[in-house]
């Protein structure tokens, strides 16, 4: 076994033990999209409150990722400091954050997308999935130029119907992941 498997196998084993953090943490991104894709656009407050959970959580996680990540710490770093700004402005203000988020919706999914497609190629060398982080965000800059040529009344609804989505697509990248981790495991 030559110095590079005994790494891999060495990342394997500290990450392997920790696969159930993705698999739940990917069940409430789902479970969330659900409750989100529920309401409509007279709970405001609400749906505000949930998107900066989101994207407080989404903070969080990107600074658990930089404690496991052997390389480009510094993006998940600068993406967790954003995403825990983001978060705790929008908890502060959850109505204007509806009105905020659903006028400036193409901005919000131009970032997540920037972000996905910049992880996809970060952990392209060791996550053989790599390429769905890379398809989603794809899908979402062209949702994103789209979004952004939209009037605010329909800003609104695509703002609840996409958050939804979001998180959907989060909690089920997230769920993948797990089971690669376990894998990865299992194989180490």
């Amino acid at each position: 076994m030559d110095k590079s498997e005994a790494e891999v196998q060495a990342a394997a084993s500290k990450l392997g033990g920790w696969y159930w953090v993705w698999l739940v943490t990917g069940v409430l991104w789902v479970v969330v999209s659900l409750v989100i894709l529920q309401f409509n656009t007279t709970s405001l407050v609400t749906v505000g409150i949930i998107i900066g959970a989101m994207v407080l959580f989404a903070g969080f996680q990107q600074f658990a990722m930089a404690a496991l990540a052997e390389g480009w710490k510094w993006v998940y770093i600068i993406f967790g400091v954003l995403f825990t700004i983001a978060g705790i402005v929008a908890l502060a203000y959850p109505k204007n954050t509806f009105t905020a988020v659903a006028d400036m919706l193409g901005f919000v999914f131009l970032l997540v997308a920037v972000f996905w497609i910049v992880e996809a190629f970060a952990i392209r060398g060791s996550y053989p999935l790599w390429w769905l982080n890379l398809v989603a965000g794809i899908l979402m800059l062209g949702i994103a130029f789209w979004t952004a040529g939209q009037f605010l009344s329909t800003k609104a609804y695509t703002l609840i119907a996409f958050a939804g989505v979001w998180a959907m697509f989060h909690g089920l990248t997230d769920i993948v992941r797990a089971f690669e981790i376990r894998k990865l495991d299992s194989a180490a």
